[in-house]
């Protein structure tokens, strides 16, 4: 019979796969936008092993602005950003600056405007 090392600690969740709904952005952008979710999404999720669990709306609100901050300060003012799992959105944007995606049920919107 062979002993099993038995640990509390499991592999930390895989960030979902992008799934883009609408662009209109460069694919550099792009991916430099999904790049600074999935980094927003491990920090949210830095203290939980399921990361729909640690997606609540406070967590939602620290994404979107993790987002925002990088956004407004690579590609200059003025980034609006939406995340959630249910959410509406018309809006206007500048050539070029819109992206639609989601990360598993996370939706996430990000435009420049203004």
């Amino acid at each position: 019979m062979s002993a099993q090392l038995l640990t509390d600690e499991t592999p930390a969740p895989e960030t979902p796969k992008p799934i883009i709904k609408s662009a209109d952005m460069a694919d550099e952008m792009q991916e430099v936008a999904i790049q600074v979710a999935t980094e927003a999404m491990q920090v949210a999720d830095a203290e939980e092993k399921d990361i729909e669990t640690a997606l609540t709306s406070t967590s939602d609100k620290q994404i979107a602005a993790h987002i925002k901050r990088a956004f407004d300060k690579r590609y200059g003012p003025t980034w609006h950003v939406v995340v959630g799992k249910n959410f509406g959105s018309y809006c206007t944007h500048e050539t070029g600056h819109f992206l639609y995606w989601y990360m598993g049920n996370i939706a996430i919107l990000l435009f420049k405007a203004g």
